[in-house]
């Protein structure tokens, strides 16, 4: 088996001709750290615990399931509750495409106000962060996998992938390795790959970044 760029640790470093990073945050109760401050975008996923977002005088709540942005230059910072605060944190750098943007800025968003929307092999999706939001530079989703399989395919854009929930294989053409719960990949454009859920009867949960901002349907199948 040829080894792939799948992390177990969740940590994903920067790369020459990508403008992504991701790394695995994980606070105990009361603790706090910064998010942002500097020429990124940060995009935060709490996937356990819960705490408060500071930024710009103002408080907000950050339950597990919450997302959060702090576009660049904003000083935010990240405070645990007693039961502590386990998130995703991406970035994305100055160099990013940017998109025009096309609604309001958020700030939190929760996973349970999010509707979902549909992509290649019954496959779903809610998009936390994007440009309707004030995410111009890259879109966070999070994905849905049903058991099984779907074609070999490829995106257009650069994109990280981090195990949310569930285990599964990332297919490339150089070889196959397992995906678990908090490991991470990364995708080039027109990467060709399948993301397999090994579950019988029940979703694989993803949660993904890319850029240029964008829709996580847009998929192309490889002839």
């Amino acid at each position: 088996m040829t080894a792939i760029r799948v992390s177990a640790q969740g940590t994903i470093p920067p790369q020459a001709g990508s403008e992504l990073a991701l790394d695995t945050v994980r606070l105990p109760a009361g603790a706090s750290a910064a998010l942002g401050g500097n020429d990124d975008d940060a995009l935060l996923f709490v996937f356990a615990g819960g705490g408060t977002l500071s930024l710009g005088g103002e408080e907000h709540v950050l339950a597990a399931g919450s997302a959060a942005l702090a576009v660049a230059g904003e000083e935010a910072r990240v405070t645990a509750g007693p039961d502590g605060l386990a998130a995703a944190c991406a970035t994305a750098g100055r160099p990013t495409d940017r998109h025009a943007p096309l609604g309001p800025r958020a700030t939190v968003v929760p996973i349970e106000l999010v509707e979902a929307g549909s992509a290649t092999g019954k496959r779903s999706f809610q998009v936390l962060f994007g440009p309707h939001n004030g995410s111009t530079r890259a879109t966070l989703f999070a994905g849905y996998i049903p058991p099984g399989r779907a074609p070999w395919h490829y995106h257009l854009y650069d994109e990280i992938v981090w195990v949310w929930r569930g285990a599964g294989r990332f297919h490339l053409g150089s070889g196959v390795e397992e995906l678990a719960p908090g490991s991470a990949f990364r995708l080039a454009p027109r990467e060709v790959h399948i993301v397999e859920n090994l579950s019988p009867d029940e979703e694989l949960a993803v949660l993904g970044i890319f850029t240029p901002a964008g829709s996580p349907s847009a998929a192309y199948l490889q002839a």
